[in-house]
């Protein structure tokens, strides 16, 4: 596997599917009023994957476009 490869596969599917499976998570609560503070937080973290994930499609974008 070379380097390229596995910095896709680490820097933007792994925090994809993280922050897919948390989005998920968080669909199958009945309402949005009973949200608990540990249904925020998890709101928060899978905003920062997709933040992650984003940031690594752009650089490995940019890469392609260098090389």
């Amino acid at each position: 596997m070379s380097g390229s490869y596995r910095h896709v596969a680490t820097g933007i599917f792994i925090p994809l599917i993280l922050a897919i499976l948390g989005f998920f998570d968080l669909t199958q609560r009945p309402t949005f009023r009973n949200f608990r503070s540990v249904d925020v937080f998890q709101l928060v973290v899978c905003g920062v994957c997709m933040g992650i994930a984003l940031t690594g499609f752009i650089e490995f974008l940019c890469r392609a476009k260098s090389t």
